[in-house]
């Protein structure tokens, strides 16, 4: 069972994005400012389109934090849309007065989207409704909850940090340390690798010059868990399947891996495991991490590393074929404004649901009514497997 667990709600170009964090413990220091950072930090990166022009995000606190630090009740955080203000009553929550709204029903689902699975799924004859919910709009809620839960892992010395590591057909480098922070937020597409960076920026230019978009992928690294959470005993309390599926909500993320990951298929065990050592000061040690910072479904304390794998935007200027509702007739596709790239912003919301999933399973482990008590918790644990 999760002890920390999060509810988005809200729609694209509704009023707001509603967040509520439950399970937080007591005493986590927590202000505005440090959740509005991350929101500025998703609302950036080469290739996002005219959406980011005009919204501002900043989060509104209303309930679980009193003078800068959580109560223990649950977290209520709330983002407003600005763009509301210029799509009148299409989205609005009672009927209108005259029967019809401002826009025509939209028929034309975009491939690539859940528009058609979510019409055949509620029985909708207006694709809308499906639009406004399933808008990658919602990770601005995800990101919100993702900052709460980083100050949870900052009380266990734990730092989640990621890196755009390809962009379409450019690839740099995998790997970074806390020290590659600072580069890859300052750059662009946040490449640690200037060069490689360049050659992204240069292909998100192509593609948006042929009406195109670019995925790519994100690695995604947590520094100084602590070991010992998770555990082999039942597949779905393995740390690895926690995150595989928090990495997986993010809306067009396809594929995830850790450590080598789908490249360990192609060598032989010897070049795969990492051998154990022992240091007096750190304990049970490994003189690599092709795992990825998990053995067995748990945490070695190693650094985690995760690379997640994003598909290229489905809303394309040039449009695929399609087939409107109803009269089943072969059309274009429509198109609804859309960014070109958001590998770096994915980066920012697979920060926060690998955090929260990290800080849930922390919570798990360590227990605690207040984060006091988690960290220490987790500290005698690390005490006692250094003197095993």
């Amino acid at each position: 069972m999760s002890r920390l667990r999060y509810l988005t709600a809200g729609e694209s170009h509704g009023p707001g994005l509603t967040a509520i964090v439950e399970g937080c413990p007591a005493g986590v220091t927590l202000e505005a400012a440090s959740i509005d950072a991350d929101l500025r930090r998703r609302q950036g990166g080469y290739g996002r389109g005219d959406r980011q022009k005009i919204e501002r995000d900043a989060v509104r606190i209303m309930a679980g934090v009193r003078h800068g630090r959580t109560t223990g009740a649950p977290v209520a955080l709330f983002v407003a849309n600005r763009d509301a203000e210029n799509w009148g009553d299409i989205l609005a929550v009672e009927p209108p007065v005259s029967g019809e709204t401002t826009e025509d029903a939209v028929v034309i689902p975009r491939p690539g989207h859940a528009d058609l699975g979510g019409a055949l799924l509620y029985g909708l004859d207006d694709i809308r409704d499906v639009i406004e919910r399933a808008s990658a709009r919602e990770t601005a809620a995800k990101v919100a909850c993702g900052a709460v839960a980083k100050r949870i892992l900052a009380a266990l010395g734990c730092v989640v940090a990621s890196h755009v590591v390809a962009i379409g057909a450019e690839k740099a480098d995998t790997g970074m340390t806390p020290e590659d922070i600072d580069t890859v937020e300052a750059d662009p597409v946040r490449c640690r690798d200037a060069e490689a960076g360049r050659r992204m920026m240069a292909a998100i230019d192509a593609a948006s010059a042929a009406g195109d978009t670019l995925g790519g992928v994100v690695e995604v690294l947590a520094f100084g868990y602590p070991p010992g959470v998770g555990t082999f005993v039942q597949g779905d309390r393995r740390l690895q399947s926690r995150l595989a599926a928090a990495a997986l909500s993010v809306p067009a993320i396809k594929g995830v891996e850790f450590g080598l990951g789908f490249a360990a298929a192609t060598l032989p065990g010897s070049r795969v495991h990492d051998p154990l050592g022992y240091d007096a000061e750190r304990g049970y040690v490994r003189s690599g991490n092709h795992a990825g910072g998990i053995e067995g479904g748990i945490s070695t304390g190693e650094t985690i590393v995760l690379r997640a794998a994003m598909k290229p935007i489905a809303t394309l200027r040039q449009p695929l074929g399609s087939v409107e509702l109803s009269t089943h007739r072969a059309v274009d596709s429509r198109f609804e404004r859309s960014d070109v790239c958001a590998v770096p912003a994915a980066g920012v919301v697979l920060e926060a649901v690998v955090a929260i999933a990290l800080a849930d399973a922390a919570l798990d482990r360590f227990g605690g009514a207040t984060v006091g008590e988690l960290a220490a918790a987790a500290e005698d644990f690390r005490r006692r497997s250094r003197e095993r």
